[in-house]
């Protein structure tokens, strides 16, 4: 059943904005209690209850029975029907859970139409390696990807004029803002309007800044980048959903400071806009090639990234061996680190489950009262 059949016969709809525990932080869609009270006004009365609303209320419901036991999870995001509303007291259940346009697994949102990527060019220092990992975990959302890099006013134009050049290379036209002085904020905006915008990033490049900047009520905590690691300090705790003056919603995630890899090898080359364009007008040899040292490759080649992406195709490998193993308990290798701190590590034979294992002193001890008793 399609959103608008939903809205046709008069259900309450609304948008699930947080998650806390067992309940969910539930923004009511205006034209939806309107369109019920209309409906159903004797019998409701919802024109009394909502009294000329300047915003659309919030309801904090729980989800019903029935949809635990099928196993229907709700997410920020998640468009929901509610019923038996109780306006006067903000609460509300949670009937039922609308097809969703897209999900997120890392952060957990539903029917997120874009991904804004906020990168520093300065304190912390712009770094290539990190930039491309963030932007290829965004492509592989197949979302659309926004690049804004903040503290434009650290460095001169001409330098913005060289990082622009660069990432035009890379694929990507950015935004340069400013939030400390005001410059290109509005700009962002409106890129932002009518849209579910997933803001993402490195601590300490200024997303919650951002955010309270595009939306007074947000008033999220705002951490300083520790001087000694040139890093900044984790503020955003949990997933939530801010409501845009423009229209539209943005959800400020848990920030991380390395994306995993987890995407399939084979994959992973189309996450380069770069490597893209290459292959729409020509095709390697091999069906499968992970262009590294396949003859007659087209992807292979003098391009920038080129050594960031045979780095992160080791990285996702190794992701993927590491889940076979995981599904095959006898297999002959294992990941091990070699060095504590450092991240490192390396597959190593594994020896078989239990053959060179040591018998317990309590198996022992089992053992021999076994034996007695035969004896005897």
């Amino acid at each position: 059943m399609t959103r608008e059949n939903f809205a046709a016969t008069g259900q309450l709809l609304g948008t699930v904005v947080a998650v806390q525990a067992n309940f969910y932080r539930v923004q009511m869609d205006q034209e939806a209690g309107e369109q019920r009270s209309r409906g159903a006004e004797e019998k409701l009365n919802l024109n009394a209850l909502l009294p000329h609303c300047a915003s659309p209320p919030l309801l904090l419901c729980t989800r019903r029975t029935r949809l635990k036991k099928i196993g229907q999870q709700v997410m920020v995001g998640d468009r929901v029907v509610v019923e038996e509303p109780d306006w006067a007291g903000g609460r509300g259940a949670i009937a039922e859970v609308l097809p969703r346009q897209s999900e997120l697994d890392r952060p957990a949102i539903a029917n997120v139409n874009q991904i804004l990527l906020v990168f520093a060019v300065a304190d912390p220092p712009l770094e290539p390696y990190q930039l491309s990992r963030f932007l290829i975990k965004a492509e592989s959302t197949g979302l659309d990807v926004l690049l804004c890099l903040n503290k434009s006013d650290l460095i001169s134009p001409q330098e913005q004029q060289q990082v622009s050049d660069r990432l035009l290379g890379w694929g990507y036209q950015p935004i340069f803002i400013s939030v400390k002085d005001g410059i290109n904020t509005e700009q962002a905006a409106r890129y932002l309007s009518n849209k579910i915008t997933v803001i993402a990033g490195p601590s300490g490049v200024g997303k919650s800044s951002l955010i309270n900047t595009l939306i007074d009520s947000a008033k999220l905590r705002v951490g300083e980048v520790s001087g000694k690691l040139a890093r900044g300090r984790h503020t955003t705790r949990h997933i939530e959903l801010f409501e845009l003056p423009s229209g539209g919603l943005l959800a400020d995630t848990p920030g991380f400071n390395q994306p995993d890899m987890d995407c399939i090898p084979e994959e992973l080359i189309h996450y380069f806009p770069e490597a893209r364009k290459r292959l729409a007008v020509a095709s390697c040899r091999f069906s499968d090639c992970l262009h590294r040292d396949e003859p007659e490759c087209v992807v292979r080649g003098d391009w920038e990234r080129y050594e960031h992406y045979l780095e992160f195709l080791d990285a996702a490998i190794a992701h993927q061996t590491q889940l076979h193993q995981q599904a095959d308990p006898e297999s002959t290798m294992k990941l091990k680190s070699k060095s504590k701190g450092k991240g490192q590590s390396q597959y190593e034979p594994k020896l078989e489950s239990k053959k060179y294992r040591r018998i317990s002193r309590k198996t022992q001890l089992q053992d021999l009262q076994e034996l007695y008793r035969d004896e005897e």
